[in-house]
């Protein structure tokens, strides 16, 4: 049986040339967008496994009435809104305000998040103020907190390898108890095609060359 608390995803619509632009030179723009839309069906496939489908709601960008937006919202019963202007972290900071309790935020790049694995996250933040799973590249895949603090996400060199290590710094000048249940990995740049081919096959892209 699925559990209960909020569940906030941010995504992009799958336009060429706008997304997983790393992987534009292995894979073209068009397959680019092709392996942003498999990952973000996951995303939605794996979230409606972790709680209920009306306590997710999937943010948007780019073109907030992407068919595919429309699709997954009929299929799950999701809720749709469109992420405010501003960087990464004015974007999550929303999310995470409007939740009505704890919940989590997730992107759709991490293809190994599971449900046992967010349920796990949501049920650390009983514990903890906030919850993260820090990823290789020194980002994060997911964040939870109890409450929603913009210094959370203050003065953060967004899209660097920085993220995560600077993150724990606002935290501790906040006086935040964190939990980071696992460290993950996610799809951003060309050496991670092989191993979402090897761990994850039904996600990868037919050819890795274009």
């Amino acid at each position: 049986m699925s559990a209960d608390f909020p569940l906030a995803i941010l995504a992009k619509a799958p336009i060429p040339g706008e997304t997983k632009t790393r992987l534009i030179p292995v894979l073209g723009a068009e397959g680019a967008a092709r392996l942003h839309a498999a990952l973000l069906r996951h995303a939605l496939e794996i979230a409606a496994a972790a709680t209920s489908a009306h306590r997710i709601t999937l943010w948007t960008a780019l073109d907030h009435g992407h068919s595919l937006f429309l699709e997954l919202a009929d299929r799950y019963g999701i809720e749709l809104r469109a992420q405010p202007e501003g960087h990464l972290g004015v974007r999550m900071h929303h999310a995470l305000s409007t939740m009505a309790g704890p919940g989590l935020l997730i992107g759709c790049d991490c293809p190994m998040l599971t449900p046992v694995l967010l349920q796990g996250c949501r049920k650390a933040l009983d514990r903890a103020d906030a919850v993260f799973l820090p990823a290789e590249d020194g980002g994060y895949a997911l964040v939870g907190a109890r409450r929603a603090d913009p210094q959370l996400f203050a003065a953060i060199d967004w899209g660097t390898s920085r993220v995560m290590a600077q993150t724990r710094r606002r935290a501790r000048e906040l006086g935040w108890r964190l939990a980071c249940p696992t460290s993950v990995w996610d799809v951003d740049r060309p050496q991670d095609l092989q191993r979402l081919a090897l761990d994850f096959p039904r996600l990868a892209p037919s050819a890795t060359v274009q």
